[in-house]
């Protein structure tokens, strides 16, 4: 029987967001029978510190700045204590943690990479730069997939799209009091940030209530920028809609509010695989989103909901009204959104592929590779022998996919 391995996931702070709800989602769902669960936050911790399970052993660096060497050498600590052979880092958690990767005893790093926004206004240099020290890279949708070949240079075997998931539905729970008739709520789950757009939401639910004046928008998340949250509610109140909008802050009872709610929406300028379109899915809300990132695929392009060009309140606010004036429509299309995200947005899938990942890690150990390319010296750790050095690994050309295994000849037994 193998023997349970210590995996550490690294975000830089669990506010509520879509990489970190991602970040608790994989390490309350990793097969505990293998895997010994660790979550470090490299700044500090925040209300989704709530969801994590109470077996994850916890580490809070409290970092200040980019390089700080105390935060550093608490982390080198924690790993040399308990023996992490992977560290799996989301976001720009990254940089934490190839810095923690060059100390004995070296574990292995995986990057997970949320970017939501547009990959042109992306800064490349940094990544390139620590890309020889990662084992692997998932992706949450094909742009930054190829993203990763093409500008990284991280060989394509190397290299997996494995999308979001939803954690499992929670019970009904409680009751939520909310404004407005359940038939007429519109739920929209995003912080509240230049990117989500709330603005083209804000102007064309103005349109929408011109059409359905008991019509309510719901809408859930941080408020991150308190300038441009401001700014939002003095859009709401010169519309004339403030009756209209509720603003509901952060929650820890989303799946509630979603299930007294009739239809979800995105209104963003850019996403990567957003968990919300998910989270409608599971309460079974008809949804409206933008065309952006991987809204198209999860809302199986048109056939579980309803795309929208970004930026354009006026298609936005003729979807929207269509779903509240047409009840058969909204039941079919919620239908069809909650069998799509259970087929393939499910836990079981995405934590295999993630296992998979780790595998190879502990299979191969340290990939090490001296030129962009194809082939890389791997450097293993055994039970009894200590090193292993001089094999050669030979990653694919072809594209990773959802796998999430690397394609590689396989070192003999130790």
């Amino acid at each position: 029987m193998k023997s349970r391995v210590a995996v550490m996931h690294m975000v830089d702070t669990l506010s509520v967001g879509g990489a970190e709800r991602m970040a608790v989602n994989i390490v309350n769902s990793l097969p505990r029978d293998r895997f010994r669960a660790h979550l470090c936050c490299t700044r500090h911790d925040g209300p989704l510190g709530a969801l994590v399970d109470d077996d994850v052993v916890r580490l809070t660096l409290g970092r200040t700045h980019r390089f700080d060497v105390s935060a550093l050498a608490r982390l080198v600590a924690h790993i040399r204590e308990h023996d992490v052979r992977v560290l799996h880092a989301h976001s720009t958690a990254v940089f934490a943690a190839v810095l923690a990767s060059l100390a004995p005893p070296h574990p292995a790093v995986v990057w997970h990479d949320h970017y939501g926004r547009s990959l042109g206004s992306r800064t490349a240099w940094p990544y390139r730069a620590v890309s020889r020290r990662l084992f692997h890279v998932i992706a949450v949708n094909e742009p930054l997939a190829h993203w990763a070949r093409s500008t990284m240079g991280v060989p394509s075997g190397r290299v997996s799209y494995i999308p979001n998931f939803v954690a499992p539905a929670s019970p009904a729970g409680h009751a939520v009091d909310l404004a407005g008739r359940p038939d007429r709520r519109v739920a929209c789950v995003a912080n509240l940030r230049p990117q989500k757009d709330h603005a083209t939401l804000i102007a064309a639910f103005a349109r929408v209530v011109a059409a359905v004046p008991d019509a309510q928008l719901l809408l859930m998340g941080a408020e991150s920028d308190t300038g441009h949250a401001a700014a939002l509610r003095r859009a709401v109140d010169e519309a004339g809609i403030a009756a209209n909008v509720s603003w509901l802050g952060v929650r820890d009872d989303v799946a509630q509010v979603l299930r007294a709610c009739s239809v979800g929406v995105l209104s963003s300028l850019s996403e990567g695989l957003p968990l919300a379109l998910l989270e409608y899915g599971q309460a079974g809300l008809p949804s409206v989103a933008t065309r952006v990132g991987q809204c198209d695929d999860v809302l199986n392009y048109g056939n579980a909901g309803v795309i929208v060009p970004a930026s354009d309140p006026v298609q936005l606010a003729a979807a929207l009204i269509a779903l509240l004036q047409d009840e058969p429509r909204r039941n079919a299309l919620g239908e069809a959104l909650r069998l799509r995200v259970a087929e393939c947005y499910g836990a079981a899938r995405a934590v295999a592929s993630v296992s998979a990942i780790y595998e190879n890690v502990l299979e191969h150990g340290r990939v090490s590779v001296r030129a962009y390319g194809e082939t890389g010296r791997v450097t293993r750790k055994t039970p009894n022998a200590g090193l292993v050095d001089g094999a050669t690994v030979r990653a694919p050309m072809g594209d990773g996919g959802f796998s999430g295994v690397i394609g590689s000849e396989t070192l003999p037994p130790a």
